[in-house]
């Protein structure tokens, strides 16, 4: 049999699980992302229970299927090698060809702590001590190792065939800098063998468009200690990759009646307590002290727009008010959570905020779904997941407003989306504490997601800060707004683009977008001439006059991933000709070079995801 598990009326429970005659049953396979799910945490048990046999000294904490496979953070006093994580694999399928049973076992608060303690497995005690009194415990045990889980699992060690051990990291104890470093053993379960050896292979491939490496390479951007981690320095290449991207983020916005804003880096810390965000996001912010006030370096954007709103009375006449702005904010991240541009201190957004009525609210959302999709198309993506992000109904008191308004909100964000025929997840508990919220992850070239898009509804802060407009019968009425980002943040963004497109950026976005090269120094004049007409079109070119071989400098180009190579020997140079060579095509024969430089326009202008696309 195909299932791992069973769902009992809606729950699902452990395979051999005893179940009432009239419920209702559907079994669970490792095909779906539950039984994935399951087989993924089996599978983390599974490697600890080969860790405890190889390392005996060694204590577990927790060990968790993740998106991708599984993880078991683990304290032991000897660093784990690559060669332990082979003699680890090696273990676990010896441990599998046992088809050891997995049994569970509900225990009380007492038995749990009498068993871990015994065992030495000190964190389990930590844990099980700080669960809330009268809370049902399970333990699962096969052979001779036990662990505190709530499960389910898969029924016997003999269903975990395939799997794989990626990489070993270091973690802190419940993510806190001042506790121990564990370390982290990461690795990923298939239910088949062809499913693991494919993701494995994009494993690798996503390995070779690493945005860390190809952004060294190619001179995208630059984090150095000396200035602090987290901080991003772009560098001339990724300068203008920036700057291309930002104008047509501004003329786009400009076109669907945005105006577009700047406010500082810095203010006082009394905006963010009327925010609310001081007293909800204190530990992510950097506070500083200046004379005998408290300033705050922005951790967000929205304080400073409402500001602006604020200058004036607005009439409904006047609303929906559009405020967008490329605004650089400052969060703290804990340094072992930073990742090359993915993970940053300092980012730019590409923020906005919308101030209307509440009847205008709906269309607004429509409209900030239909750019974000047209934005993320341009870049050259096009599948997508989306997530609705609502509040937790067993928890409301860490959100501010009140019930009311929260259903309203996320009524209009949930219509929205139906409205427009998109597909979505909904996520109990992971609202922003003003508001639910819409992500739009736009998925890769390798099928992964990346943060993009969130637009997120609030009646919370146009409350804290009185904000109104003037309807038509002469009253002040309550302001509904909405914040929002098409791309998320810009480093994050670009680090994406260079792995979507593994460092090969279609030729609007490229640094180069095109180099003229000479076969010999006779033809240096000539070439000169083609590159100053590339350079009167607008076009982004840089000659490469160098006395090399010419086969050098087209790999030279090529390893820099330039969309356009124009040759100019002596034959090209008599006849006001190139020789054309397009990134991904190879030779594309000789031609006019008003030619080549018409083609290379075209690519630009339409904004072509592959040169010579257009």
């Amino acid at each position: 049999m195909d299932a791992l598990a069973v769902r009992v009326n809606g729950r699902v429970v452990d395979l051999n699980r005893s179940v009432p005659d009239d419920a209702g049953i559907e079994y669970v396979t490792a095909d779906s992302e539950e039984g994935l799910e399951i087989l993924r945490h089996s599978t983390a048990h599974l490697m600890a229970q080969a860790v405890l046999q190889l390392f005996p000294g060694a204590k577990l904490t927790i060990g968790p299927p993740i998106e991708s496979g599984f993880y078991y953070d683990i304290d032991c006093e000897r660093p784990f090698t690559l060669e332990d994580l082979a003699r680890i694999e090696e273990r676990m399928a010896e441990l599998a060809k046992e088809d050891l049973p997995i049994a569970r076992a509900e225990v009380s608060r007492e038995e749990a702590l009498a068993l871990f303690e015994k065992r030495g497995e000190s964190y389990k005690v930590e844990m099980i001590n700080e669960l809330p009194a009268g809370e049902a415990l399970s333990t699962y045990t096969q052979g001779e190792f036990v662990d505190l889980c709530r499960g389910p699992h898969v029924p016997s060690t003999g269903r975990l065939r395939h799997f794989k051990l990626l990489s070993v990291a270091g973690a802190y104890w419940r993510g806190d800098e001042k506790n121990k470093m564990l370390q982290r053993i990461y690795g990923t379960a298939f239910p088949r063998r062809e499913a693991l050896e494919g993701h494995l292979k994009r494993l690798e491939e996503a390995k070779a468009r690493d945005h860390r490496v190809l952004g060294k390479q190619l001179g995208i951007f630059l984090v150095d200690d000396q200035a602090g981690s987290g901080l991003i320095y772009w560098q001339p290449k990724g300068t203008v990759v920036k700057k291309v991207i930002e104008r047509f983020w501004e003329d786009e916005h400009v076109r669907r009646g945005y105006q577009l804003v700047s406010i500082p880096h810095i203010a006082r810390d009394t905006l963010f307590r009327i925010s609310g965000h001081y007293d909800y996001y204190r530990e992510n912010m950097y506070v500083l002290n200046i004379d005998q006030d408290e300033y705050v370096l922005k951790p967000m954007n929205c304080p400073g727009h409402i500001l602006l709103y604020q200058q004036q009375i607005h009439s409904y006449r006047d609303l929906p008010v559009r405020f967008a702005e490329l605004g650089t904010v400052y969060r703290y991240e804990r340094s072992g959570a930073l990742h090359g541009m993915l993970r940053v201190r300092g980012f730019t957004q590409d923020d906005a905020h919308i101030f209307c009525t509440p009847g205008q609210a709906g269309e607004e959302v429509l409209g900030v779904i239909d750019l974000a999709h047209f934005v993320l198309k341009t870049f050259g993506y096009e599948e997508f997941q989306v997530e609705l992000s609502v509040h937790d109904p067993a928890n409301f008191s860490k959100y501010a407003g009140v019930l009311e308004d929260w259903e309203k909100a996320e009524a209009a964000l949930r219509e929205a989306l139906q409205a427009r025929g998109i597909p979505f997840k909904r996520y109990e508990g992971e609202a922003a504490f003003y508001g639910p919220k819409i992500d739009i992850k736009m998925l890769d070239a390798l099928g992964r997601g990346w943060q993009g898009p969130t637009i997120q509804f609030d009646f919370n802060l146009p409350k804290r800060f009185n904000l109104s407009y003037v309807g038509p019968d002469s009253q002040r009425h309550p302001v509904v707004m909405i914040h929002r980002t098409v791309m998320g943040s810009m480093e994050r963004f670009v680090g994406g683009l260079v792995e979507h497109y593994a460092g090969a950026f279609p030729t609007w976005l490229a640094p180069v977008q095109a180099r003229v090269m000479t076969i010999t120094d006779a033809q240096i004049p000539a070439a000169r001439e083609v590159e100053r007409r590339l350079l009167a079109e607008g076009i982004r070119a840089h000659g490469d006059f160098r006395n090399e071989k010419i086969g050098y400098k087209i790999r030279e180009a090529q390893m820099e991933k330039i969309p356009y190579m124009l040759v100019v020997g002596a034959r090209e140079a008599e006849a006001g000709q190139v020789s054309l060579r397009v990134r991904g095509a190879g030779d594309a024969g000789v031609l006019p070079a008003e030619d080549a430089v018409r083609r290379i326009r075209a690519d630009i202008e339409g904004r072509a995801l592959a040169p010579g696309k257009a």
